[in-house]
């Protein structure tokens, strides 16, 4: 059931849950199917998931979908992926929008089709007003050009002259990001075995907690999550101080 209390006893949760979907094309390999066989199960491991924050009380899930080095996969793949972002708005929207998930699409827009573009925007659009769950999506997303972006946006503002550039802090470069509105990451999680970040959330991400998991991503399920969220629960965040126990 969404919008169930935290499972998660004596803690409360991590607010922002970010996972990196990796292993679809593995999975699917090891079955002797098509990879797009691998990523149509990850639809429904992200259905899962969506599930599975709401009821353990995380309120920001952010899951890395499509990547700006994805284009370099076989064009029938790209086609596949693109189509499956399609299909789950088509077929989840309603179902997220009574749930009262508010759905966000983070990324360069720029390079994707007219229709896929209205598809982004209607989602967002139908969901603004949801606070139950906020869903973002990474979609031809890309760290290091996210902050490029953000880069050019600041730039452009100073060369005009409405930004003095020693006036660009940190929480002035975060309000130029694709995720200014969302909080940072507390618990990024990766699935497949691989450990690296690859690109993904690289500014916000600065101060995040890492758990990999070995499992492919179409098998992820609720306990993995919750097994997950128990793990970061026992961690001793610093933030670069000294740890709790320490004298002085």
């Amino acid at each position: 059931m969404m919008g169930g209390q935290s499972q998660i006893e004596n803690a409360a949760p991590p607010a922002h849950v970010a996972v990196i979907m990796d292993g679809n094309g593995r999975w699917a390999a090891e079955r002797g199917m098509p990879r797009v066989m691998g990523h149509r199960r990850g639809v429904e491991a992200v259905r899962r998931a969506v599930e599975a924050a709401s009821d353990l009380g995380v309120k920001y899930l952010t899951l890395y979908s499509f990547s700006t080095e994805n284009w370099k996969r076989p064009q029938s793949e790209v086609r596949d992926l693109m189509g499956l972002l399609r299909q789950f708005v088509e077929t989840d929207l309603k179902r997220l929008k009574d749930k009262g998930v508010r759905v966000r699409i983070i990324g360069d827009r720029s390079s994707l089709s007219k229709d896929l573009v209205e598809i982004v925007e209607r989602s967002e659009a139908e969901t603004r007003s949801n606070d139950a769950l906020n869903l973002t999506i990474a979609f031809n997303y890309g760290g290091r050009d996210e902050i490029i972006r953000a880069a050019q946006a600041l730039a452009a503002r100073a060369a005009s002259g409405c930004l003095d550039p020693q006036n660009i802090t940190q929480s002035v470069f975060s309000a130029a990001l694709d995720t200014h509105d969302l909080p940072d990451p507390d618990l990024v999680i990766r699935t497949s075995g691989e450990k690296r970040i690859s690109n993904f959330l690289i500014w916000q991400a600065a101060y995040a907690e890492f758990v990999f998991l070995d499992i492919y991503w179409p098998d992820f399920e609720r306990k993995h999550l919750a097994a997950s969220l128990s793990e970061y629960a026992d961690r001793d965040r610093r933030y670069g101080g000294a740890p709790a126990t320490a004298a002085g």
